[in-house]
């Protein structure tokens, strides 16, 4: 028996319709686990919606895709709001898609993703904002529940790396009514406080509902305004708040947050002892070769100053006064020499030694006598020894004879 024949064009055609006049089949709320996303040039979104037994899959048109107010990611779990119709054109069985909201969340996080996309715009999560954590805090500050494990964590992690670090815990409410205004409250508090080099903002893990006070808006703004590192530790590594896009270091646990705040003692004290190491040979090698480039330029100014040339010139000066006085003393001391022989010569040669000799002066009228012509028979004379002095009478003048009492001849010019 045969039944109806059709096109294939038809058989689409007639169950498109069928679809669209099925009233089960519009206003659906569909959920499921986004998967093949595909933002389409046109904006038109194409997808896959899947659970653990089926897919189908899903088109979301321009004008409805523009109302999504988060942004959609494959493995994300949402609520698609729309009709099922078929594509006749390929005879493809899909949804199409009215509206889209985040499966389970809901309002919170729409909250979320806008409070995120409006910081994110001021730029309150811009890395150039971040601030470094101190190497050595003088102390840290905690920011959490007086009851909870994580105070707990946080000392004993940082106790153990450091003993007798100081933490100064500022006990707020992590979650419900207040919590928010207390967390914001103990942040500007502990950051007005000396003590606290470095803040840790925390809580243990829970529901986005439980971990809800810490996206809220005055903590973030209390965050970004805070002069004092802040380290967020919200929750477990899978949770993520908008504390941890603002805060200056994100930890995935307090227990890490302790890890990153506070250093080791024992590889701090080693660092240090390497580090002093390391500079005494620097400062040492540094100051041997400046001191060699010190002495080089000294020499150089020296050499080319006026100051040095003066100094060069007077050094000369002096030893050339220094030569000359010892020439002078030595050729004063060999003239005196000279003088005392010469002395000794003339003494030796004076009539005083004559004298001595045996020999006298002949003075007649207080001239001394040299020839026989001076004398006359009858003069007085003065005879001059060496021991004193005798007067005497020439009785005779004899002309002719020489000192050594011989006579002389005409020969010797004797007359």
């Amino acid at each position: 028996m045969r039944g109806l024949t059709l096109t294939v064009s038809q058989l689409n055609e007639y169950v498109r319709r069928s679809l669209a006049s099925d009233p089960m089949l519009h206003g659906l709320c569909l959920t499921g686990e986004l998967s093949n996303f595909k933002r389409h040039t046109s904006g038109h979104w194409y997808f896959t919606l899947k659970d653990e037994e089926a897919a189908i899959n899903c088109a979301m048109f321009r004008q409805a895709a523009m109302g999504v107010r988060f942004r959609p990611e494959n493995g994300q779990r949402v609520r698609l709001f729309g009709s099922v119709g078929l594509y006749a054109r390929t005879g493809a069985y899909q949804f199409y898609a009215d509206a889209m909201e985040p499966d389970g969340l809901g309002e919170l996080y729409l909250r979320f993703e806008a409070l995120k996309q409006k910081l994110a715009a001021e730029g309150l999560f811009d890395p150039s904002l971040k601030k470094p954590l101190p190497l050595l805090p003088r102390g840290v500050g905690i920011v959490t529940s007086r009851t909870g494990a994580v105070v707990h964590d946080i000392a004993r992690v940082s106790w153990r790396r450091y003993p007798g670090m100081p933490l100064y815990l500022c006990p707020v409410k992590v979650q419900g009514e207040g919590a928010a205004a207390e967390i914001a409250a103990a942040i500007r508090l502990l950051d007005g406080f000396e003590g606290a080099e470095v803040i840790i903002v925390g809580r243990g893990g829970g529901s986005m509902e439980d971990l809800w006070a810490f996206n809220e808006e005055v903590v973030a703004r209390a965050i970004a305004r805070c002069h004092t590192p802040v380290v967020s530790a919200v929750g477990h590594e899978t949770d993520v708040t908008i504390a941890d896009f603002v805060a200056d270091v994100r930890a995935p646990t307090p227990s890490a947050a302790a890890e990153l705040a506070v250093p080791e003692r024992g590889a701090l004290l080693e660092a240090e002892q390497s580090l002093l190491r390391r500079m005494n040979a620097a400062f040492s090698h540094q100051l041997a070769q400046k001191g060699l480039r010190l002495v080089a330029a000294q020499k150089r100014l020296e050499a080319q100053s006026p100051a040095g040339a003066r100094e060069r010139a007077a050094a000369r000066l002096a030893a050339a006064l220094a030569a000359m006085d010892a020439a002078m003393r030595r050729a004063l001391t060999a003239r005196e020499h000279a003088l005392r022989q010469a002395a000794l010569r003339l003494s030796a040669a004076g009539p005083v030694e004559t004298m001595r000799r045996g020999y006298a002066v002949v003075l007649s009228g207080g001239k001394a006598v040299h020839t026989t012509q001076a004398l006359q028979a009858g003069d007085a004379l003065q005879i001059v020894l060496a021991d004193g002095r005798a007067g005497a009478q020439v009785t005779y003048v004899e002309k002719g004879w020489t000192a050594n009492g011989r006579k002389s001849s005409e020969k010797d010019g004797q007359f």
